[in-house]
């Protein structure tokens, strides 16, 4: 299963819709959102992307609650099972404990990929381009044996998405 991922969007409504669409594009099959979404018109945009999606509430996020039975929105830690397995989403990394074989995140604007202890703690960086010149983004593919993990980065301004790959064996416990 292929989940496209995005984080801290900020407003950024036209950056957050490029990412959306870049995931759709490349085979995203669910849609997760790290929290600081900040406006309603981000929660449309996942809403109208035909996919199922989760979105977590952010630190910058106290105004979207009265659209809380509108959206899918949650609030963090969030555990759920999607392709098989166990993960945890939340906004700010307050709980990075290992107690689920992925590790969703945001917050930090930085991306960051690392499999420890058999889990994957992913963040896919920011969508709003405010901290780096370029918009980030991410897509998890589950598989039985591996999770495979692309970021996209696009320069502001520019058109294309570039990729980095990781891949990381999963081992049952």
């Amino acid at each position: 299963m292929k989940i496209g991922l995005l984080s801290d969007t900020h407003s950024k409504v036209g950056r957050s819709q490029r990412a959306i669409n870049h995931l759709k594009a490349k085979g995203a099959e669910f849609l997760i959102h790290g929290g600081d979404i900040v406006k309603p018109e981000i929660l449309d945009q996942l809403k109208e992307s035909g996919l199922k999606y989760i979105a977590v509430y952010g630190n910058n996020d106290a105004k979207l609650v009265e659209f809380h039975g509108k959206y899918n929105l949650v609030q963090e830690p969030h555990y759920f099972t999607l392709a098989g397995t166990k993960c945890k989403l939340m906004h700010l990394p307050f709980y990075m404990n290992a107690d689920a074989e992925v590790i969703l995140f945001g917050h930090t604007h930085v991306f960051e990929c690392d499999f420890k202890h058999r889990t994957l703690f992913l963040n896919p960086g920011e969508a709003c381009a405010r901290d780096e010149p370029f918009s980030s983004c991410a897509m998890l593919e589950i598989t039985d044996t591996a999770f495979n993990v692309t970021q996209y980065v696009r320069p502001i301004g520019g058109e294309l998405f570039e990729e980095t790959h990781y891949t990381f064996e999963r081992s049952k416990k």
